[in-house]
């Protein structure tokens, strides 16, 4: 009884709450790994970028003002990420921060050896468990840095995904038919493997940033995963298949042969 009220109310905001069609148009444009989607695809992207605008407050920082556009442009990401899942994935949190460009972390925390670090840095994006997600607009709207599969939105909700266990550790909770093993593995071997690769000064293909930690990797892993499917497919593919069976879509099947390597 629960789920048929929960989809006539989203069913209500499709229809009473529409996203502009130019709007809608345009950002698909911008967005140059949404081409590949088929037209059920894109509908149900539409469907979730439309309930999640209305479920979550998107909010200016530093004077920014978020037009209809800006909105749409970071909720449409957002939502690829669940576009085979739900929404619910997104439950407990309410707000996406937005500033002009890049901002500034200070705040301390206690790691699980008890010792206090102090974090000062420039940042373009962050998530917070229970929180909000904090995005630079200025990395939100650069479309075309994709050599190593950028992408700010995906990769601060790909964190949001991996907090759903509690904590960011690079394992999302797994669907049951899902190996946690299988993942476990996967990962682990790609991490190290992208560490030595680092280690001996050579190129990734992916955001160096990925070998800060498991977490990152992830978060790394998935931006490139929905960016340069190909890629991954090619260089990851144990990776690649069980993000693939995580995130239940097949991004590479949406590009010519070879096209994002």
């Amino acid at each position: 009884m629960i789920w048929k009220l929960k989809k006539w109310w989203r069913n209500y905001i499709f229809q009473h709450e529409p996203i502009a069609e130019a709007i809608w148009q345009d950002v698909l444009a911008r967005v140059h790994f949404l081409q590949g989607l088929t037209q059920p695809e894109t509908l149900q992207l539409r469907q979730w970028t439309t309930i999640f605008l209305h479920d979550k407050k998107i909010n200016g920082a530093q004077g920014l003002i978020v037009t209809e556009e800006m909105r749409v442009m970071i909720s449409l990401q957002a939502c690829m990420l669940i576009l085979e899942l739900d929404l619910d994935y997104y439950r407990n949190w309410l707000e996406i921060i937005v500033y002009p460009g890049e901002f500034i972390l200070d705040y301390e925390y206690t790691d699980e050896m008890g010792i206090v670090h102090a974090v000062h840095m420039a940042a373009s994006g962050e998530s917070w468990l229970a929180g909000p997600v904090i995005l630079s607009w200025e990395d939100v709207n650069d479309t075309t840095n994709n050599k190593q599969g950028y992408n700010v939105v995906i990769h601060e909700f790909a964190h949001k995904l991996d907090m759903l266990n509690g904590t960011a550790n690079g394992c999302p909770p797994l669907h049951r038919n899902m190996d946690p093993r299988a993942w476990t593995a996967a990962f682990k071997q790609a991490f190290e493997a992208c560490c030595n690769q680092l280690d001996k000064g050579d190129e990734l293909v992916i955001d160096p940033y990925a070998a800060t930690s498991p977490a990152e990797f992830f978060a790394v892993m998935s931006e490139a995963f929905f960016v340069k499917p190909c890629a991954i497919q090619q260089y990851f593919p144990q990776v690649y298949q069980q993000l693939s069976a995580f995130y239940r879509q097949n991004p590479a099947m949406r590009w010519p042969t070879g096209v994002n390597l």
